[in-house]
């Protein structure tokens, strides 16, 4: 059996939408302006990215989880992006394709903020 890794991600309904198209399997691929696809390591971390961010910007933040083979995430060193508890990975746009392929199961919208 293949050893997972949860990770977790702050979201928007556009991308949500796109997430739910893709039979809730695939992250879109980013726009132009978005060069990293930043999943991050713990619940707590996503929940205040949604809430805090995603609501004040598009009226509903949700926070999504799903697991990815623990092997493939070697690659991606743990970026901490501010307290120590404030962890991410930092994907390049260009290997999104590439992650999505070692997703395990579904990705899951496990939380829903609104104002």
């Amino acid at each position: 059996m293949t050893a997972t890794t949860t990770l977790w991600r702050p979201t928007g309904p556009e991308e949500l939408a796109l997430v739910e198209a893709s039979g809730w399997r695939a992250w879109p691929p980013r726009l132009p302006d978005q060069p990293i696809f930043y999943p991050v390591m713990n619940e707590d971390y996503a929940v205040r990215i949604a809430r805090d961010w995603n609501v004040p910007a598009s009226g509903v933040g949700y926070v999504t989880r799903f697991e990815v083979e623990t092997d493939f995430l070697a690659r991606y060193p743990v970026q901490q992006a501010g307290g120590r508890t404030i962890l991410e990975l930092w994907v390049p746009a260009e290997e999104l394709a590439e992650f999505n392929e070692h997703i395990v199961g579904l990705i899951e919208m496990v939380r829903e903020f609104r104002p």
